[in-house]
């Protein structure tokens, strides 16, 4: 079996993500006193997908990037309804997540292990 390095940025950014969705849930699910208020099942959910893509992306696992991304995309257009600080914030964070997952060594990294010929 041939062994796969893992990729600096897929490691600062499954970690980025499994925090972020971490410290989200904690905090939201402070709110479960008011069950059901502002749709918090929805926002638990995204919060767990945070965690699940990151936990995933560090196993080499090609749909949690793709999970990840497009969890960060979600909150892009969330954005468009909030200030232009925080659409531009996570606009800029999106490319750059984006960037570090679509190098070459990440993609080959995603890739799997290739069976070698016998």
């Amino acid at each position: 079996m041939i062994s796969r390095k893992r990729p600096l940025s897929v490691i600062i950014i499954g970690w980025l993500f499994i925090v972020a969705g971490s410290f989200g849930l904690v905090y939201h699910l402070t709110e479960l006193k008011h069950a059901f208020h502002n749709d918090l099942i929805w926002v638990l959910l995204l919060r767990v997908m945070a965690i699940v893509g990151g936990a995933f992306m560090l196993r080499g696992r090609n749909w949690a990037r793709w999970l990840t991304l497009i969890w960060m995309a979600y909150h892009v257009v969330l954005s468009a309804f909030h200030s232009r600080s925080e659409l531009i914030m996570h606009s800029v964070l999106l490319v750059v997540i984006a960037y570090f997952l679509f190098r070459p060594t990440t993609v080959e990294y995603f890739r799997g292990p290739r069976a070698e010929p016998v």
